[in-house]
């Protein structure tokens, strides 16, 4: 006879989904409303995320005051386990997910699932983080649990379902199908100006690197089908420091030795292979407190109780087991790590890309990647669509992280939204007046590919568009000769290098789509003082001894 689901698993679940669910609310939440800045609501799951705040914390020898909420979680830990990698973790509900819905489908007999010594490869990739942010390397926090499943919602499942919805509702306006006196596009219609304008509200966001964010994402989601929670029993870096944590807490598992006959029926259905053996050995380190292990158990031997005299050792607790030398290698290899991203020029600061744009209000640029995750708000939150992930651009260190991407979108004049949504502030909050002032760029005209240099037709879009109250760019009328001999008198654009501050409006809204006859290069940027070629012209100006 199959037995009844107990209750307290369905609690489990129905918590579960409460969190997944306010998790992706917060994230389609987290958009440009005229007139407003973000709360600090939306960036709630980051505060109370520990992992950050200890990376963030060494690395960058600074965190917002908020952040240190994750201290609430590693409380909330030590005392009753990792409930947040088995009821709250976002990521961690996917995977359960997922893992529910192949046991479905593969049909298999459920084996005995225990902790294997794989599973500590985590606590060494946890190792080799910290001995990175030791030196400045805040590399590893785009393994985050939180950080990963926000930017893989950001850059790639909600860009593919507006890209969806706005095509369906779109090829249904065209085909205008009826059921009778009945048209399709009553009901379609609403939908979709539903979703234009609460959900999406940027028309067509779409953003670089989509490929290996959502293979990444594809990848570690399917390894369910080899070990369920792969993710979280054998590399996730916060569940290695949440069962660094959970070591002695007071929330322990009981086996009852005299009703336990070790059938094993309580490693079937373990979410973090926290068993040893089919008995009362136990790694709390490993429990996501599931409670999977007791609503098995048929003949009620195994149970959670609250154990206050942690040091009287009841019931039996295995350590982990790491090893000196595992140790001492998971360090050495997370130094070796940054070397390498250290060792090109770039990693050094001795070179600048020119098309590495970051943000206004972002920091120097080793203090940016010594706090930045990449979690991806600041791009969800931009209203032109122009912040998007890094790839080669910054180097490894710096992948998916922010730049700007003037031909996609620019940087609006009047908006500081990318810092006030930044969970660790590697983009400074700043009011419209200090934006006003900051440099993010330069830029210049392409006397090969401009319309005026090279056609000798007037076009004066970049300067009509450039937001700079007395512009950044205005025109000199330049005498030509026409290949008929006749002369013209034609408008020929230039840039004031003392009044752009690098916004990519002009290169935007460039007819030369594919290459324009402008573009915005991270010259003169602000937060580099060595990257500023263009003197003030008043101390450029200086006598010459003839």
């Amino acid at each position: 006879m199959k037995r009844r689901i107990a209750p307290r698993r369905w609690v489990r679940r129905v918590v579960q989904l409460v969190f997944l669910t306010l998790f992706v609310g917060l994230v389609l939440a987290t958009r440009p409303v005229p007139g407003q800045l973000p709360s600090d609501w939306l960036k709630v799951f980051f505060f109370f995320d520990p992992l950050i705040l200890v990376l963030t914390g060494i690395a960058a020898w600074g965190i917002p005051t908020l952040a240190l909420l994750g201290i609430v979680t590693l409380v909330v830990t030590a005392l009753l386990g990792r409930v947040f990698c088995g009821w709250i973790c976002p990521l961690g509900t996917v995977h359960a997910m997922t893992g529910w819905a192949l046991d479905k489908v593969q049909k298999a007999k459920p084996g005995r699932d225990i902790w294997s010594p794989w599973q500590k490869t985590k606590y060494y990739v946890l190792i080799a983080a910290l001995v990175m942010a030791l030196f400045g390397g805040h590399w590893i926090t785009i393994f985050d649990p939180l950080v990963l499943f926000y930017r893989t919602l950001t850059t790639a499942l909600i860009p593919s379902g507006q890209w969806a919805i706005e095509s369906g509702a779109t090829a249904i306006y065209k085909a205008n199908p009826r059921i009778g006196s009945f048209a399709v596009t009553d009901l379609s219609e609403p939908v979709y100006r539903y979703f234009r304008d609460h959900v999406f509200v940027i028309p067509k966001q779409a953003f670089l690197g989509t490929g290996p964010i959502t293979l990444f994402f594809v990848v570690i989601v399917a390894a369910n089908a080899y070990r369920r929670r792969f993710w979280c029993r054998y590399l996730c870096p916060l569940g290695a420091l949440l069962g660094w944590a959970a070591k002695w807490p007071i929330l322990r598992r009981a086996v009852t030795a005299d009703q336990c006959n070790e059938c094993g029926l309580c490693t079937t259905a373990c979410h973090g292979a926290s068993a040893v053996g089919q008995g009362t050995g136990w790694k709390p380190s490993e429990c996501f407190v599931c409670l999977n292990c007791s609503t098995s158990c048929r003949r009620d031997a195994c149970a959670f109780t609250f154990q206050p005299l942690v040091w009287k050792k009841e019931p039996p607790v295995s350590p982990v087991g790491l090893t000196r030398r595992g140790i001492l290698w998971a360090g050495l290899g997370g130094l070796t790590g940054l070397a390498l991203f250290r060792a090109t020029p770039q990693g050094r600061a001795s070179i600048y890309h020119p098309r590495l744009i970051r943000p206004p209000g972002a920091r120097p640029e080793p203090e940016f990647l010594a706090r930045c995750t990449a979690c991806g708000m600041c791009m969800k939150v931009c209203p032109t669509g122009g912040l998007q992930p890094a790839i080669t651009e910054a180097g490894l260190e710096g992948i998916f992280t922010p730049h700007l991407v003037p031909l996609i979108g620019y940087c609006d004049y009047t908006c500081t939204l990318c810092g006030h949504v930044c969970p660790t502030e590697a983009i400074r909050p700043l009011l419209e007046e200090e934006k006003h002032q900051i440099k993010i760029g330069l830029a210049a005209f392409d006397t090969t590919r401009c319309i005026p240099y090279v056609y000798g037709r007037n076009c004066v879009v970049c300067e009509e568009h450039c937001p700079i109250p007395d512009k950044a760019i205005y025109c000199v009328p330049v005498e030509i000769e026409l290949r008929d001999g006749k002369k013209r008198v034609i408008q020929q654009p230039r840039v004031d290098p003392e009044k752009c501050i690098g916004c990519g409006v002009c290169e935007y809204v460039c007819p030369l789509d594919d290459a324009p006859g402008i573009r915005v290069m991270s010259t003169n940027e602000t937060r580099h003082v060595r990257h500023q070629p263009i003197l003030p012209e008043s101390d450029a100006e200086f006598d010459l001894p003839y």
